[in-house]
């Protein structure tokens, strides 16, 4: 699996325990930055990891900034970007397994490097395949949503 990765200044503390856990488990890391705490933007790392998982470039990505809200609203500004913050292993989890979730938002002010370890964890090692009836229904009223206001 390749996973896009990037954060800003306020998530840049965390960035390596997710990069190692990353790598630990086997995956490729697509890096968009930022490498320093110095102060950036957070919709330019966030666009970069959407258009890599869009393009076919990434599997997944994982985005972080100070909360990880505000990448959490930019990533999802594009059609088929699903990201969610997750501060539990289970909500990591089936957000990918129930909903579909490409992308994993997390707080550098807000968890522990080893919170975001094992976050990452959960979320890069949950499968969406098999997926229940119900799952599958409430996946395709999302699709619905997104194409009415996606145009």
């Amino acid at each position: 699996m390749k996973v896009a990765l990037g954060c800003d200044h306020g998530g840049f503390p965390l960035k390596k325990a997710v990069a190692d856990k990353i790598k630990q488990l086997g995956f490729e890391i697509l890096d968009f930055g930022t490498d320093s705490s110095e102060s950036v933007d957070y919709p330019d790392y966030a666009e970069k990891v959407a258009n890599a998982i869009l393009s076919g470039k990434a599997d997944r990505g994982i985005l972080i900034c100070g909360s990880g809200v505000g990448v959490c609203i930019t990533a999802n500004k594009f059609k088929g970007i699903y990201a969610s913050i997750a501060h539990d292993t289970y909500t990591a989890a089936q957000g990918v397994t129930h909903d579909n979730m490409n992308i994993l938002c997390l707080g550098g002010r807000v968890i522990s490097p080893k919170q975001a370890a094992d976050l990452t964890e959960a979320f890069l090692t949950a499968t969406a395949k098999g997926q229940e009836e119900r799952h599958l229904r409430r996946i395709k009223k999302i699709l619905e949503v997104e194409s009415k206001n996606f145009k």
